[in-house]
């Protein structure tokens, strides 16, 4: 009888197409499901309004401020300080097209030249159809 090594020394291989192909597919999932999400750069809390029923088309172009007062045209941030360089910034996305709808996304706690600045340079463009973007009240609050 025999007890010893006469096994035979085999390479053990660890099939991983199947691995590949799970992986791949949860790739393609995450990548179409993140692709319709829109995503800002920065959180801006919203001040509060009432939540009447309105048009709700999507905005051409958005004005955001940060409440350390940085703006943020569409989701690009605009460097350095003043109405001219916002200007620039708001007349290289929007274009010619003055009769576009804006939005400015102001934070809750910004101080109010800064919404004045971003007004004041859209009013400058010739800009009119402004909106400033609110969160809902509560309904027992709204009294």
């Amino acid at each position: 009888m025999r007890i010893g090594n006469d096994r035979r020394q085999d390479d053990f291989e660890i099939n991983v197409i199947s691995l590949i192909d799970v992986l791949l597919t949860l790739l393609m999932f995450f990548v179409l499901t993140t692709t319709f999400i829109q995503h800002t750069r920065m959180e801006v809390t919203l001040p509060k309004a009432s939540a009447d029923e309105r048009d709700m088309q999507a905005p051409a172009v958005t004005v955001v401020v940060d409440r350390d007062g940085h703006f943020f045209v569409g989701s690009d941030e605009v460097h350095g300080d003043g109405v001219q360089t916002l200007k620039q910034a708001i007349a290289q996305v929007a274009g010619n097209d003055h009769d576009r709808q804006v939005v400015i996304r102001a934070d809750a706690m910004t101080p109010h030249q800064n919404v004045v600045t971003a007004m004041d340079a859209l009013g400058q463009l010739g800009f009119s159809r402004l909106s400033i973007a609110t969160t809902p009240t509560e309904a027992g609050s709204a009294k």
